[in-house]
């Protein structure tokens, strides 16, 4: 981490912007998380500036390297990259401890002898009086020494108790919190752990921060903190306040808060579970609360060019996954055929073959909406004789149906020129000589290629199949 002399070399006295993404490791990258993320990474890179990471993981019984490794892995699968190795908040406690002692011997904060009961007493008081359940500054002005020797206390932070603070927020716009409203909150505990409202001032402070951009939900936490920066500065000076940046939350379709019931919330489930591309998602949690027109799709490097906080909505976003799926399609179709066949390779059950896979790709993915739809897709192209039939391509399969493939087989076997022009030429004169539609021939020819009612284009089949396995399975049908 940077010494607080190393700020002014990337923090406001350079110009440089720096932004930070802090998730706390209590669990799965939350989608609203890796939105979150994302504004900060492409706010820097817009900026020119720098982007870090920082994983906050003061709480010991809640933090989990498994949730450190789920984070960090989704972070990389959207293309988040950090100009820096991540910061451990829990490694910093010494210096968290040093700023508070600081506070402390400056007179910006004081020891607090209150014991729980009548900590826990003060509170049941205002609850029936009906007043705020802030902390009543009760050892604020007390001697130290008016307490027991050795009595164990905690360390809170003086704040004003007039006027009032104002943060002029780049989402939000001006909005100001009288001073009345808060108390002397704790930030060093009874056992000398310090707490996270003053751990994320030492450190945003420490790391050259310039810019905090997070949810709304820490909007009041805003003025929580600013004492501490107006503390620090007075007695060290170099102790800038950050420009703010609190975006609104996601909701669901509802409009009610994004939680569980509304679905897949950790991004390992878009990728994992429901065949998520990390560029539809990128451009998905992009639009989601910000906006460049009427533009919906727009690429990485469209992206770094176009962010600015500027765009940010005051209004919460709402999640719909159809809208997801349709862009999820958009990057289907413009993925790379090879790139897209290893993602769905892992996805097909039983023998497979990445060349063919890749050689299908671009006539599946026109119409998949996810990896799995591709999975599903590709199926008929590793399927084993005897072919498993699906309840309506069996129906396709009656009598005269088996009759009619014997002769396509033949008149197919006839032809030398393997290619989707040649084979729908004889195909369509065949049709012609029996006088028939062309669907009569080609419902018979999917079902019997592929066990299905739905293929891609039937001469794009046999082709992919090539001349010996489209035989095979069609004589294998063929009354």
């Amino acid at each position: 981490m940077a010494s607080p002399q190393a700020k002014t070399a990337t923090g406001n006295a350079a110009g440089t912007v720096v932004t930070r993404f802090a998730p706390s490791p209590t669990g799965f990258l939350h989608i609203g998380g890796a939105r979150t993320a994302l504004f900060n990474w492409l706010y820097a890179r817009h900026h020119g500036g720098r982007a870090l990471l920082r994983v906050e993981d003061t709480d010991k019984k809640r933090s989990t390297q498994d949730a450190i490794d789920a984070i960090l892995d989704g972070l990389d699968w959207l293309g988040l990259d950090y100009d820096d190795a991540p910061t451990f908040q829990s490694k910093q406690a010494d210096r968290h401890v040093e700023v508070a002692n600081k506070l402390l011997a400056a007179g910006h904060a004081y020891k607090c002898f209150a014991t729980p009961e009548e900590l826990s007493a003060m509170r049941e008081q205002q609850k029936a009086n009906k007043e705020p359940m802030l902390y009543d500054r009760r050892w604020r002005d007390r001697d130290p020494s008016e307490a027991a020797n050795g009595a164990p206390f905690t360390v809170r932070l003086k704040t004003p108790l007039s006027g009032e603070g104002t943060i002029h927020d780049e989402v939000q716009g001006t909005v100001s919190v009288k001073n009345a409203e808060l108390d002397d909150y704790i930030i060093l505990r009874a056992d000398g752990t310090p707490t996270y409202m003053l751990a994320v001032v030492v450190d945003d402070h420490d790391m050259g921060v310039t810019h905090v951009v997070r949810g709304d939900d820490h909007l009041n936490n805003a003025f929580r903190q600013l004492p501490i920066y107006h503390a620090m500065n007075d007695i060290e000076g170099d102790w800038p306040e950050p420009t703010y940046a609190h975006i609104p939350l996601i909701h669901g379709a509802d409009g009610a808060k994004l939680s569980k019931r509304h679905g897949a919330l950790g991004v390992e489930a878009y990728r994992d579970d429901m065949g998520i591309l990390a560029d539809a998602l990128f451009n998905y949690l992009l639009r989601l609360g910000w906006g460049h027109g009427d533009r919906e799709e727009i690429n990485r490097s469209e992206a770094i060019e176009l962010f600015d906080l500027s765009g940010v909505g005051k209004s919460p976003s709402r999640f719909d996954l159809k809208k997801l799926e349709n862009l999820n399609s958009h990057y289907i179709r413009e993925a790379d055929d090879a790139t897209l066949a290893a993602l769905v390779l892992p996805r097909i059950e039983g023998p497979s073959d990445i060349g063919l896979l890749t050689r299908a790709m671009p006539v599946l993915k026109t119409r998949a909406k996810n990896l799995d739809e591709l999975a599903d897709g590709s199926t008929f192209l590793f399927a084993q004789q005897p072919m498993s039939m699906t309840e309506k391509a069996a129906k396709f399969l009656d009598d005269d149906a088996r009759t009619r493939l014997n002769a396509i087989s033949k008149a197919l076997e006839a032809e030398n020129n393997w290619t989707i022009d040649a084979l729908e030429a004889t195909t369509k004169s065949l049709a012609e000589e029996l006088e028939l539609g062309f669907g009569k021939l080609a419902q018979p020819m999917r079902a019997a290629l592929t066990g299905t009612t739905t293929s891609p284009g039937i001469f794009d089949v046999l082709v992919l199949l090539g001349r010996e396995e489209s035989l095979a399975r069609l004589n294998a049908q063929a009354a």
